[in-house]
C-alpha cells in the first residue's frame, strides 16, 4: 500500500475484455481485464458503464494505477485503479494516451 499518492504507479495497460458488473453494489459498475505487457495481466473493476459500453472499452489503452493494493467487489478482485476524472455529472471519463504507446509503460 502507498503512503502518498505520489507513490503511486500509473501504468500504460491495453483492455483485452471486458463486460457489465451487476453483481457490485454501485451502479454502472464494469469487470476489466488489462494486459500491462511484460508485467502480465491485471483485474480492475470501476464504474465506467455510464459513458461507455463494455465491448467499445476492447482494445483502448488505460492508465491504471498498479501498486495500491487488491479490494474484491462482489467477489471481484480489482487489482488496479484505472485513472479517469469526473465529467460534471461526477461519473469517471477515462484518461488515455493520445497515441499508441508501449504497454507496461510507467507516467512519469
Amino acid at each position: 500500500m502507498v503512503e502518498s499518492p505520489f507513490d503511486a504507479e500509473i501504468q500504460v495497460g491495453e483492455i483485452r475484455e471486458a463486460e457489465s458488473f451487476p453483481e457490485a453494489n454501485k451502479p454502472k459498475m464494469t469487470k476489466l481485464w488489462i494486459d500491462l505487457g511484460e508485467d502480465g495481466e491485471i483485474q480492475s473493476a470501476g464504474q465506467l458503464d455510464h459513458h461507455y459500453e463494455p465491448d467499445e472499452l476492447v482494445g483502448r489503452q488505460v492508465l491504471c494505477a498498479t501498486n495500491l493494493g487488491s479490494v474484491r467487489i462482489a467477489g471481484f478482485k480489482s487489482e488496479a485503479l484505472t485513472v479517469g476524472v469526473p465529467d460534471e455529472d461526477g461519473f469517471p471519463v477515462l484518461v488515455e494516451p493520445d497515441e499508441a504507446v508501449p504497454l507496461g509503460g510507467v507516467l512519469f
